[in-house]
């Protein structure tokens, strides 16, 4: 049963879950920073506050989940099933790499995944839950509002990629770009530029060594 108190576990659960205060999250998410504090789930004269479908789309937005994901949050047993922090591996490291570097060549396998020798490393609490998780640092403002100069990625080769995920792409010219997947066929893919200053691109599939899925970034 969707309740209040299972709505607003289930916000404080996907900020835990991208290792966020609630009100990390709210900022991320272009809301008041205030949104989801627990003075403001209670109105002044004791009745229940609930955030509005708006809130929620745009946080969803902002970590890159989807409305399933959510909804695990708010089952009985708080998205145990979905690697809620509460299952979440210890930390490890995984390889980090710059994307300069990463259009450099020789990193990677024909797959995407990591590969050779260079890499650096970076603690990642899920690293546990994923094979072939790597991250990669953003460099530049090309991405910008969404994710800023110094800001990580963490990226899953070889999952499963669908319309309006956020994923990295790398061409057959060694270009690294972080960008929202808008449309794939059977010739090519259509990207969505993060940053409004930058345009959107197109790519025959025959352009494209790997496309990988990004499934955390740091705040």
């Amino acid at each position: 049963m969707l309740s209040h108190e299972r709505i607003w576990h289930a916000i404080d659960a996907l900020a835990e879950r991208h290792q966020m205060s609630p009100s990390g999250l709210a900022r991320r998410a272009g809301l008041d920073p205030t949104s989801f504090n627990k003075s403001k789930r209670q109105s002044a004269d004791g009745r229940e506050r609930w955030p509005s479908t708006e809130s929620i789309a745009k946080v969803l937005d902002a970590t890159g989940s989807t409305i399933g994901q959510f909804m695990e949050f708010l089952r009985p047993d708080g998205g145990k099933g979905y690697d809620s922090p509460e299952t979440l591996a210890p930390s490890s490291a995984i390889p980090l790499l710059g994307f300069a570097q990463a259009g450099a060549g020789g990193f990677f396998d024909d797959g995407g995944f990591p590969a050779g020798q260079g890499w650096d490393v970076v603690d990642f609490p899920a690293a546990g839950t994923k094979t072939g998780v790597y991250a990669l640092e953003i460099q530049g403002d090309s991405m910008q509002p969404l994710y800023r100069d110094g800001d990580v990625l963490i990226v899953e080769p070889g999952a499963q990629v669908r319309r309006g995920d956020r994923v990295v792409v790398k061409t057959t010219e060694g270009e690294v770009m972080a960008k929202v997947l808008m449309r794939q066929s059977a010739r090519g893919i259509d990207l969505h530029s993060l940053n409004p200053e930058h345009p959107n691109r197109s790519f025959d599939l025959s352009e494209v060594e790997w496309i990988a899925r990004i499934i955390w970034a740091s705040q």
